[in-house]
């Protein structure tokens, strides 16, 4: 691994593809962990933010862009997660770097596309589909998305018709505009992957948006979109491996919450 290149070790410079721009960060993974490399890690003012130094020389993207923050707050976390690598450099421990990874090759250069992947949520969202019984299971809906979907109206001037069960519903035009026009408004790459990333690992546009601005904690919003998955755990008992994969996304999404709440 070359010096000139520090951060090139993150992952292939090919371009992700559309529909999921995170997907070829985490794909970092499955490479080999390298060695430190670097003594200190750092950060200095840069045309348009911050840019990470390690040892004094400035780090890139896996596709080789300038790693550069929009923040003091998120540069400086950004620089505590390279100087909290120990022996070797581990990715999965590095989420505000994986993220910003994303955002500047994967969102920045394709931001019409993510914006198009995303509206496709406004028609589809998970809040609106909600289950005939049991009854416990239909008050827990009602308690955690009615709130959400009278905030999206409130905000938005979206209007969801609900369902029972998976039976499709068209949603009003008027609404799906209105919430793409939400997704328009996401300023920068950062805030917009952190919504594709919150979206994708919710199956749910309004919990994100409301993630986004504030209206939820990433815990509420988190225990919101899996409110069925708590109700079968509470009667069927939880599962080992499935509980493992729940902790790691619910990271993953706390992670992309606390990027765009930096990067703002």
């Amino acid at each position: 691994m070359s010096n000139d290149d520090p951060a090139g070790w993150l992952g292939a410079s090919d371009a992700p593809p559309v529909h999921d721009p995170h997907r070829a960060v985490r794909a970092q993974t499955r490479v080999a962990l390298p060695k430190r490399f670097y003594a200190e890690a750092d950060l200095t003012d840069d045309e348009g933010g911050f840019r990470l130094t390690l040892d004094g020389r400035s780090a890139n993207t896996p596709a080789r862009n300038p790693l550069r923050l929009p923040t003091r707050a998120l540069a400086e976390a950004v620089a505590a997660e390279w100087a909290a690598q120990v022996e070797f450099i581990d990715p999965s421990t590095m989420p505000l770097t994986r993220l910003a990874n994303t955002a500047i090759d994967g969102v920045a250069p394709r931001r019409e596309a993510v914006i198009d992947d995303l509206s496709a949520y406004a028609g589809t969202d998970l809040v609106a589909y909600r289950a005939a019984d049991p009854e416990r299971l239909v008050a827990d809906q009602a308690r955690a998305w009615d709130p959400v979907i009278e905030w999206a109206h409130e905000a938005f001037d979206a209007r969801l018709i609900l369902s029972e069960g998976v039976m499709h519903v068209t949603q009003p035009e008027t609404s799906v505009t209105a919430l793409c026009g939400a997704i328009e408004a996401v300023e920068g790459p950062f805030r917009l992957a952190a919504l594709h990333t919150m979206t994708t690992l919710t199956g749910s546009l309004l919990i994100a948006l409301a993630t986004l601005h504030g209206r939820l904690t990433p815990q509420e919003s988190w225990a919101a979109a899996h409110v069925d998955e708590a109700y079968q755990a509470s009667v069927w008992g939880s599962d080992a491996e499935a509980e493992a994969r729940h902790v790691l996304r619910k990271a993953e999404f706390e992670s992309a919450a606390e990027l765009a709440k930096l990067a703002r």
